[in-house]
């Protein structure tokens, strides 16, 4: 084996983030493309000193005809390599690129926990960290949406999604294939400009390349790198905040609960979730702004947006009886006293 300076940064970062345990089982999503044809080169080069069991999974979304024949070229390098194959495809094209992440995101859960893998791996770089920064940045999503590649998460069910390649950028991704003749599978959906993120790669990046910063995809990259660490801990300091808010108005409602004079209703049994507006009101605004979001995920049927937790975030010193207008799905939120009341109607 060549050991190349790619290698040596990878095996330091695996060490250095504690990313990979010796002798894991580690689940590794290929495309076909540069970036995962490197991934699972370097992988399968440092395996022998990790003593990992690795598995290649790949997904088809049916999204061009050539899909098929993509799967079987990643199939025939599996069994080049000796690893163990998984074919997903799905039962009908996918209709967006938000869909296909989470099928896929799904399906190779669902993969490694049928087969015992620990985890799931993906090849996603530093280039497409600076690209989600860009098209959230643009969506509006603040800081959480900013640094959404991050190095590792749990995915639902308790499989561990990691992505070792994140200081790693696309030309870097591609002088390694080349270096060792990888077959790349080139996907033309990549260059299909309906998809904002291809507009982001082919035009954008260029743009800001050329005419403010060379260094452009490495900048953002490392903006999103100190954002979650910021973005960690502030959601940290806001759990806290929002378990005491809710601690008083837990009490106080099984305690009416309890109480033999009150005896329990159908009504009792749905009384209004409720915050502590005192204990809000002196902390910074941003985490004010975090505990809402984090109720309001609870309540609503999708995510909330700026509005809807500027609206909740108000009450905070808003005057008695002050009531929103209803939120998705059907809740609102009221003032009564030192309390924010969320209720359905």
């Amino acid at each position: 084996m060549v050991w190349t300076p790619l290698h040596a940064a990878i095996h330091r970062t695996i060490r250095a983030r504690k990313l990979f345990k010796r002798q894991q089982r580690i689940l590794v999503a290929v495309s076909g493309g540069q970036d995962s044809l490197c991934l699972i080169k370097l992988l399968l080069d440092l395996q022998p000193k990790w003593e990992w069991d690795l598995g290649i999974a790949h997904c088809d979304h049916l999204w061009r005809d050539d899909s098929s024949v993509n799967a079987e070229h990643v199939e025939n390098l599996a069994q080049i390599w000796k690893v163990p194959f998984y074919l997903e495809v799905a039962d009908e094209p996918v209709d967006s690129e938000a869909t296909a992440r989470n099928w896929r995101y799904r399906v190779l859960e669902s993969v490694g926990l049928l087969h015992n893998y620990s985890c799931v791996v993906t090849g996603h770089t530093a280039s497409d960290r600076a690209e989600t920064l860009l098209y959230n940045l643009m969506r509006g999503t603040g800081a959480d949406g900013l640094q959404a590649l991050t190095w590792q998460r749990i995915l639902p069910n308790g499989v561990s999604l990691v992505r070792p390649l994140l200081e790693i950028n696309r030309s870097q991704t591609a002088q390694f294939c080349q270096d060792f003749q990888l077959p790349i599978w080139e996907d033309s959906t990549n260059q299909n400009f309906k998809h904002a993120r291809n507009r982001i790669r082919h035009e954008l990046i260029p743009y800001l390349r050329e005419n403010f910063n060379p260094q452009v995809e490495s900048s953002l990259a490392q903006t999103a790198e100190l954002l979650q660490a910021e973005v960690e801990y502030l959601e940290q300091a806001a759990t806290e905040l929002h378990e005491e808010a809710m601690r008083e108005g837990k009490r106080e409602r099984e305690e009416k609960i309890l109480t033999p004079q009150h005896p329990l209703s159908t009504s009792d049994s749905q009384l209004p979730l409720k915050l502590n507006r005192r204990i809000l009101k002196n902390a910074p605004l941003a985490l004010q702004r975090r505990v809402m979001r984090q109720v309001l995920l609870e309540i609503l049927p999708y995510a909330p947006n700026f509005e809807h937790i500027e609206k909740l975030t108000a009450l905070i010193v808003a005057p008695q009886k002050t009531q929103t207008d209803p939120f998705p799905g059907g809740a609102i939120a009221l003032v009564e006293g030192d309390w924010i009341c969320l209720q359905s109607i």
